[in-house]
């Protein structure tokens, strides 16, 4: 009898226990948000990068004893890896992009705004001067001239060859043809022959579309002031020009005028950007049409101005 009591007993625990433990986990449910377990990233069990980590009921997790931490990412920052390549191969390409800028054009001229480190450009269109014309002699030439190719080639002086070394006019000088983008602030205009140049210590300029040209002086052109180094040259007996780097000068009352040379005219020295030219045993030196015949003078060497003729094709 007391045993069948003590089984009936438990039977009864039995029933009341299964009776409150479903109870007791909805209760849990309820108070800890309502709904399955907790997910990190969408559903099931709570995840973290792929690893299932059981949900505990005060909200941590249980951490297991054998996690495998060879593939995990323990570098939590954001990767700018990528970023930076990014923003290295934008700055590459910039650079690029003022590589290219500075390229532009580099065929035609290499320009500095110092008229330093400027180069001649011999392909450019350039309304050069070539054509000026000697004035005749002042008196008769004492000697025969020399003939060849069918012109005859005038001078007061014997032929005495000496290397044409041109003489050093300064950093403001530059031959014919000569290209700068920018001249001086103290450049001023001058006017020859109906067209407008730019003068500036002794060298002419005619502008472009890009820049300025050196040009041949242009016979007509005045100026108010001779550069520094201009040299006195004696024509005849009541004449003298002024002449600098090529260039005779006459003066009219308080100005002076570009004027053609005159054939026997002797100078000491020519600036850059002469031709020496061989005309059968002789070498002249030519700049435009004009040419110089080398001299000895004094014991000096010096130049004198040729004057050339056509022979008459009936002598």
């Amino acid at each position: 009898m007391n045993k069948t009591k003590i089984i009936s007993r438990y039977i009864i625990y039995l029933i009341v226990f299964s009776m409150l433990v479903p109870f007791t986990a909805e209760a849990q449910r309820m108070r800890h948000g309502g709904g399955g377990n907790r997910s990190w990233g969408g559903g099931g069990d709570r995840s973290w990068g792929g690893e299932n980590r059981s949900g505990s009921i005060n909200g941590g997790y249980n951490k297991p004893t054998n996690r495998d931490y060879s593939n995990a990412n323990t570098n939590r920052k954001p990767n700018y890896s990528n970023e930076n390549v990014n923003k290295s191969n934008i700055k590459a390409n910039n650079k690029n992009d003022y590589g290219n800028k500075s390229n532009i054009n580099s065929g035609n001229k290499n320009i500095n705004t110092g008229n330093t480190n400027v180069n001649i450009n011999n392909s450019r269109n350039v309304n050069v001067n070539n054509n000026m014309y000697v004035r005749p002699p002042v008196a008769p030439y004492p000697r025969p001239p020399y003939h060849y190719g069918g012109y005859s080639y005038y001078s007061y002086h014997p032929y005495h060859y000496h290397p044409y070394t041109p003489y050093y006019y300064g950093p403001a000088y530059h031959p014919w043809g000569f290209f700068v983008a920018t001249i001086a602030v103290t450049a001023i205009i001058v006017n020859a022959n109906n067209q407008k140049y730019y003068y500036d210590d002794g060298v002419y300029y005619e502008k472009n579309s890009d820049g300025y040209t050196v040009v041949q002086a242009p016979v007509g052109a005045t100026v108010n002031v001779l550069p520094e180094g201009t040299e006195t040259v004696v024509v005849n007996q009541t004449t003298n020009n002024y002449y600098y780097a090529g260039t005779y000068y006459e003066k009219t009352d308080s100005v002076y005028t570009v004027v053609a040379p005159t054939a026997g005219t002797v100078v000491d020295n020519l600036p850059e950007g002469g031709e020496t030219v061989k005309i059968g045993d002789v070498t002249y030196v030519k700049f435009g049409n004009t040419y110089y015949q080398p001299i000895v003078q004094d014991g000096k060497n010096m130049y004198e101005v040729v004057n050339v003729e056509k022979n008459d094709a009936k002598s």
